[in-house]
């Protein structure tokens, strides 16, 4: 799963409230899918762009993108993945985007949408948004606050 980055928490909130909203959404289009609006959100590149660079190199969805990924091969789209492993994605997490597949993101959602349809925008949205929740709650817990002892509690001058 992803690591938890405040850019991929607050991006997949983006992405997720631009999805609802949005008629721009075409699951077969590598631009205007699952992934492909996250990658919009990340790297700020256009659905245009992003679609033709997948075209450009070795075609496929963005499961087979990420299983051929080579981050030294010069291709444009292996350039786009490395930007959103940059940004805390890991290659499995294209696949679950796609198919909204993740069972942990999964176990989070109401029953009723327990089985989300990976090409319908608000079951997608549903899913990024709890994706979301998931990784800010990890981040959460990795943060370690000090604990300071009562001496440290008081001002200087109370001491």
């Amino acid at each position: 799963m992803a690591k938890p980055t405040p850019e991929l928490i607050a991006a997949l909130r983006k992405t997720a409230k631009k999805i609802q909203m949005t008629a721009h959404y075409q699951w077969g289009h590598m631009g205007s899918c699952n992934c492909g609006h996250l990658v919009q959100e990340i790297t700020k590149l256009s659905k245009a762009q992003i679609h033709e660079y997948a075209m450009r190199t070795r075609g496929g969805d963005w499961s087979e993108q990420a299983l051929d990924y080579c981050p030294t091969s010069g291709y444009l789209m292996d350039q786009v993945i490395s930007i959103m492993l940059e940004a805390g994605m890991e290659l499995e997490d294209f696949k679950h985007l796609e198919k909204l597949s993740d069972k942990a993101v999964l176990s989070r959602l109401p029953e009723a949408y327990k089985y989300p349809r990976y090409n319908h925008q608000e079951d997608v949205s549903r899913y990024m948004f709890a994706w979301a929740d998931l990784l800010e709650e990890k981040l959460m817990q990795q943060i370690e606050l000090p604990s300071m002892d009562q001496k440290e509690k008081l001002l200087p001058s109370e001491a």
